[in-house]
């Protein structure tokens, strides 16, 4: 076959435009090709979910695996995972087999891809839910073309019965999600999985794409490995996940007081608290009952019908509250869970990203929060008891991982993405505890002398615990049969404490001077930027760790984490309001109808038309037949009836009767008149005037008034009024002139509060 036919083969099944007729022997027609391709991607990702751009390195993963390349996704959690291998689903010939851990989970997938779709037989899942009679409507649906996503767990993929369906099957690609689970070093382990490549040769060999949201170097290679996809091209996107706010408290008697407090303090928000046993999930749950929360158990040792009725409230948002195990993962799609509270510490930091991660998957406001008590690890260690010796070390290392990042007083963020191999430049994320309430640093490039020392002293072939124990000069059983206590460096750090020390090997390991192998028991190794600084030793400022008493009273639990909200609060309160009755008439979790970033922007924008809401990020052809005209009639008639200015009359100029008034203050205001000039002119009093102009302010739209404040207002008046509502938690016009005093008149307040809506609001 030439050349030119491989290719066109290859192409063969992603939809293109009409060809245009080729000038022979140019090089410009190759390039065409190429762009009209990733136009159609660009199109198609539109078209089918609503969105106008990538997220990270989206398209590049979608262009390899649409070229037939194996391909290992390393993507957070709500970094678009799913999105990378649903669009080349739909772009190929044939159906995507993924195989997935979760019951739930796939349910949940396959409504999404449903509710993208105008076609219900687009996605479907083959699982120990479904009866005979609805898996052969499933294969029906399959072999008639109608099927772009088949989902499976491995243990249906095992099925002899299935296997022979699918050796039937025009198979498009493979797709492994949570990943992870297949090797031992992962935080989830299921041998199940281990079983997928036989099978996979057994079907029929296919392209594979792999994805997970957690996973260090050992786990990446052993998934590689198991998979037969040595070879495959890796996309690894970063950790760092800015909208999440991560924050570690001791935990005291009044725990479970705080939590409520917290939890009623944001109300009407989802959330997720883990606790360590079965038995804390249940009494907990029923603690929060008791006190008016709407919240249930979940956990694996639950009947399962209990279990998915349970989890479904609260992708439903009929409670607001799951209580859960640690040990146990949810499977939970749902994009606004608000908050994630570990009740109890867990038992890595694999296993804490995964949870925490499951808050804010939509981009808005998510806060993790954990209670930390040094009695949590004995528990956890207690767990290990009875486990081979190798997985026991491995358990301790990772539960030492956990408890230094709870003590540590670095940026949470920077000790997150270290530990994933990922470097994090920031002094301050401005997003954690240690980061907004900073500690004082210390100078330590002796300290880290000292260490360094110590590590080549042991010949790199001890554990940071170890390390310390000669530092201190402790006289431990292993110290004196190995003769450390011997050493020059045995007590020559006895003047500072075991906290101090291990906080100077921690933050050694974030510079980058120290190196653990995690491996082989955590042993401590200096790396080659350390063995330059023991030749030219430089400042290396440090803070000390967290002190955990379990007897100090805890701070107050932050209420928001500073993510923004709608523009129309009200809109976007009655928009919210007319998802749920949907979602119940329906029987589809709300998000499914309309994530809250799409309906921030309808409480923004305005669209009043199908063809309007369209343009709203996350909103596609399919969802706005399906869903929109509730919608756009809602917003309609709030328009109206609120005299709404929006954004697209006037860019269109194309303004209902009853908002001329408010073009014509904007326009005024526009040309610089003066504000009792406007007034006078249509028969106003100035305080009715500035109504309006609130109104117009309020409802999105930005004014500059400058002009006319530093006309008729002193400087100081304006700074001093600015400053107040730059610094205050509400713009109430009565609480302001409280604050602020008599010498200022309530003209002034309303025109500088007009200012600073203006530009720090809208």
């Amino acid at each position: 076959m030439a050349k030119k036919d491989k290719v066109e083969e290859k192409d063969a099944h992603i939809k293109k435009p009409k060809a245009e007729k080729k000038t022979a022997g140019t090089e410009k027609s190759g390039k065409a090709d190429a762009k009209n391709k990733k136009d159609i991607i660009t199109a198609a990702l539109k078209l089918h979910f609503g969105f106008d751009n990538f997220k990270g390195n989206q398209k590049e993963i979608i262009e390899n695996v649409l070229a037939h390349k194996d391909t290992f996704v390393l993507m957070p959690t709500g970094g678009g995972k799913s999105l990378c291998y649903q669009l080349p689903a739909l772009l190929m010939d044939g159906t995507a087999i993924v195989i997935s851990p979760l019951i739930a989970l796939m349910k949940n997938q396959v409504d999404a891809m449903r509710n993208f779709s105008e076609e219900d037989g687009i996605a479907h899942f083959i699982n120990s839910s479904l009866n005979k009679a609805a898996i052969d409507d499933v294969k029906a649906d399959i072999m008639s073309g109608k099927t772009k996503l088949l989902y499976v767990a491995p243990e249906s993929l095992t099925k002899e019965e299935n296997i022979e369906f699918l050796r039937q099957v025009n198979i498009s690609f493979y797709a492994v999600d949570e990943a992870h689970c297949i090797s031992e070093w992962g935080h989830d382990f299921r041998p199940e999985y281990r079983r997928i490549r036989p099978i996979i040769n057994e079907i029929g060999v296919h392209p594979v794409i792999a994805l997970t949201a957690t996973a260090t170097l050992k786990v990446q290679h052993d998934i590689q490995k198991n998979l037969g996809m040595m070879r495959a091209k890796v996309f690894s996107s970063s950790f760092n996940r800015p909208n999440l706010y991560y924050e570690v408290r001791p935990k005291t008697e009044d725990v479970d007081k705080e939590i409520i407090k917290f939890i009623k303090m944001n109300e009407g928000k989802s959330g997720i608290v883990y606790c360590l046993s079965r038995r804390e999930v249940e009494h907990f749950s029923e603690i929060l009952n008791t006190n008016g929360i709407k919240a249930s158990p979940y956990h694996a040792g639950m009947e399962s019908i209990k279990r998915s009725e349970n989890q479904d409230a609260f992708v439903m948002q009929k409670i607001d509250v799951i209580v859960a195990t640690i040990a146990f993962g949810m499977g939970i799609d749902k994009p606004d869970v608000r908050y994630v509270i570990h009740y109890d510490i867990p038992k890595s930091l694999e296993g804490y990203y995964q949870e925490t991660g499951r808050a804010g998957r939509d981009g808005g406001e998510g806060m993790c929060i954990a209670f930390y008590s040094s009695k949590d690890l004995q528990k956890l260690e207690k767990f290990l008891q009875g486990k081979p010796v190798v997985e026991q070390e491995i358990g301790k290392q990772l539960l030492l991982e956990t408890a230094a990042y709870a003590e540590s007083a670095v940026c949470r963020r920077k000790v997150l993405l270290h530990y994933f191999g990922e470097k994090y430049d920031e002094e301050n994320c401005c997003n954690c505890d240690n980061c907004l309430k900073p500690k004082k640093l210390i100078e330590g490039k002796e300290l880290l002398l000292i260490v360094l020392e110590a590590i080549v002293a042991l010949k790199e072939k001890c554990k940071a615990e170890y390390v310390v124990d000669v530092l201190l000069g402790n006289e431990t059983s292993d110290v004196l049969s190995y003769k450390h206590n011997e050493l020059e460096v045995f007590g020559s750090g006895d003047d500072e404490c075991e906290r101090m020390w291990m906080a100077i090997i921690r933050q050694a390991q974030i510079a980058g001077y120290i190196v653990k192998d995690i491996e082989n028991y955590g042993i401590l190794k200096v790396s080659a930027k350390g063995e330059e600084f023991m030749k030219n030793p430089v400042s290396f400022m440090v803070v000390k760790d967290n002190e955990f008493d379990e007897d100090d009273e805890a701070d107050e639990l932050p209420i928001h984490s500073g993510v923004s909200c709608a523009v129309d609060p009200e809109l976007f309160s009655i928009m919210k309001d007319l998802r749920k009755k949907m979602s119940n008439k329906l029987n589809v979790p709300p998000y499914v109808i309309f994530q809250d970033p799409s309906l921030e922007a309808m409480a923004t924008t305005y669209p009043v038309t199908l063809e309007e809401l369209q343009n709203i990020p996350g909103v596609g052809a399919g969802k706005a037949k399906r869903y929109g005209n509730e919608f756009v009639d809602i917003i309609k008639k709030y328009v109206e009836e609120n005299e709404i200015i929006r954004p697209e009359d006037m860019r269109i100029r194309t303004i209902p009767n009853e908002s001329r008034l408010k073009v014509w203050i904007v326009q005024s205001i526009d040309r610089k008149v003066a504000l009792d000039d406007i007034a006078n002119s249509k028969g106003l009093e100035f305080d009715e005037l500035l109504d309006q102009i609130e109104k117009i302010v309020y409802s999105g739209t930005r004014l500059n008034l400058d002009y006319f404040i530093n006309d008729v207002m002193d400087e100081e008046h304006v700074e001093d009024i600015y400053q107040y509502f730059k610094e205050s938690e509400t713009d109430s016009l009565e609480e302001a002139i409280t604050e602020l005093g008599g010498d200022y008149r309530e003209e002034e307040v309303r025109l500088v509060r007009l200012k600073f809506l203006s530009e720090l609001a809208n």
